[in-house]
């Protein structure tokens, strides 16, 4: 069975790990992480806070992917939406923290996943900014 096909077997399938940026790669793992969380956090909080969590992060993976496919002309706008949705997960995840409903520790873990989600959204559209300094692919 070939699960990086996005079609199953056959030939006509997209390789996900040559295809996808490593910036997806990298909300993807967030996302599965904070998933982990969720069955941890108490009932009220999880279907109202930790709901709005996961939904902000399939929105950032989605709009992340849509940007990746978009034509130059509108993938900086593409990208700062990812950006701006990042800081807004960012937000979150304090509101969780400071209503204890995820520890230090979980807390720490998302926020450096954050961080280097941000970091890498911030580069691929300064790449854009600059394009002769590009010396690499996203």
């Amino acid at each position: 069975m070939m699960r990086n096909n996005i079609l199953g077997s056959g030939g006509g399938g997209v390789d996900i790990a040559r295809s996808v940026p490593s910036v997806l790669n990298r909300i993807k793992e967030g996302y599965l992480v904070w998933m982990n969380l969720v069955p941890h956090i108490a009932k009220g909080a999880r279907y109202t806070l930790g709901a709005r969590i996961e939904n902000k992060f399939l929105d950032l993976l989605e709009l992340s992917y849509i940007a990746y496919f978009t034509g130059k002309e509108k993938k900086a706008e593409k990208i700062t939406e990812c950006i701006l949705i990042t800081d807004t997960l960012k937000f979150f995840l304090s509101v969780a923290w400071e209503g204890k409903l995820i520890s230090n520790k979980q807390c720490e873990d998302m926020a450096l996943k954050l961080e280097e989600i941000g970091k890498m959204l911030g580069g691929w559209r300064k790449s854009l900014e600059n394009p002769e300094k590009k010396n690499r692919t996203l």
